[in-house]
């Protein structure tokens, strides 16, 4: 397991690489060009700049999250071909230059949901949390309203101006898409991409919906260990895999989370190691790392990672806001970096009692 964080460039990210770098046992970042549009090529030239602001800084790019996925592609329009052409061009870029693992969704119109960005909690921090009732309440473009006014002014991922602009559009057009048809669209996508991946190694790993249940009516379709085994199923090649994402698929309570590690060996290129407190259906907050801060048990998570010998990279997720930091939603510097320290204290601890067995 390579220790990382989510950074998302000196242009839009508060936090420095040069504070990245003294977290112990940090090895990289995982980023991505912020500024171009899902559907547009990544110029070879912006991702050798990237890599090289990395590398000054002793770090390195252990992947890109995300390469986001144009809607025409989603919904299987006339544009389609044109789009994943693009694609597969930023693809033979990145493997060019050595980055191999590709971080990626295929949530149609919201990357991720949560109802509140700034959650008080008892101990005077703040997190994102997320309630069904006001999403039931509310339509998508007060909800979407509703997050920008919250956001304290930084473009979050997933959230793209310009795409989420034509809202009331993008719902339109994904009104007769199927759960069945949005799985279609991803293997014709996945099988079309096959070729470049396998050539320069790149390792695709879809991240899980979050949450893990339709939200405004609109499908799903990485939301449990049955249906991200399907996907593996129906594109049978080491380079399709899987973003093991702890707190998405652990929206739902009754998803058993090492279970669903364990049932993926080979094919977990990347983690997103986190917590979540759940209060009821439908119902929740993020919370610490520490497993006795919320609802799952990370020394498991972490466990079942070893056991699979899973080697790639992995992040602490969303944090908390502590300590009077500014920052973008999930995003700060503080929070994470506990977080990273306590997801490594327990790989050194399983690691250490392995060996002496």
């Amino acid at each position: 397991m390579h220790m990382s964080l989510r950074w998302f460039g000196s242009k839009h990210d508060t936090v420095t690489l040069q504070q990245i770098r003294q977290i112990p046992g940090v090895e990289g970042v995982i980023t991505t060009l912020y500024d171009i549009p899902a559907g547009q090529v990544w110029p070879i030239e912006r991702i050798q700049e990237l890599k090289k602001e990395v590398e000054a800084d002793d770090l390195k790019v252990l992947g890109i999250e995300s390469v986001n996925i144009h809607d025409a592609i989603k919904i299987g329009g006339e544009d389609r071909d044109k789009y994943i052409a693009n694609y597969i061009q930023t693809l033979e870029n990145l493997g060019k230059e050595g980055i191999t693992t590709v971080c990626y969704n295929f949530m149609p119109v919201f990357d991720w949901t949560r109802t509140e960005l700034a959650k008080m909690r008892s101990d005077g921090s703040t997190v994102l949390a997320y309630d069904q009732k006001v999403v039931d309440g509310i339509d998508p473009q007060s909800f979407l309203d509703q997050t920008n006014n919250s956001s304290q002014g930084f473009e979050m991922p997933g959230w793209e101006p310009e795409r989420l602009a034509k809202i009331k559009e993008l719902m339109e057009a994904y009104k007769d898409v199927s759960d069945d048809k949005l799985f279609e669209n991803l293997v014709y996508f996945l099988k079309a991409i096959q070729p470049t991946c396998e050539t320069y190694g790149i390792k695709m790993a879809i991240h899980p919906d979050d949450p893990a249940w339709p939200v405004f009516g609109l499908p799903r379709i990485i939301t449990s260990k049955e249906k991200i085994l399907k996907v593996m199923k129906a594109v049978d090649a080491p380079f399709n895999g899987l973003t093991f994402c702890a707190g998405s698929f652990g929206t739902n309570p009754k998803n058993d989370l090492p279970g669903i590690i364990r049932s993926l060996p080979g094919r977990i290129h990347f983690a997103h190691i986190r917590n979540l407190h759940h209060f009821g259906e439908g119902v929740f907050e993020e919370a610490a790392h520490l497993s006795s801060d919320g609802s799952f048990d990370l020394y498991e998570i972490v466990k079942a990672l070893y056991d699979i010998g899973f080697e790639g990279p992995a992040r602490p997720d969303h944090g908390r806001m502590i300590w009077g930091e500014v920052a973008m939603p999930g995003y700060g510097l503080y929070d994470r970096a506990l977080g990273a320290s306590y997801i490594l204290g327990l790989y050194e601890a399983i690691q250490k009692s392995d060996q002496r067995k």
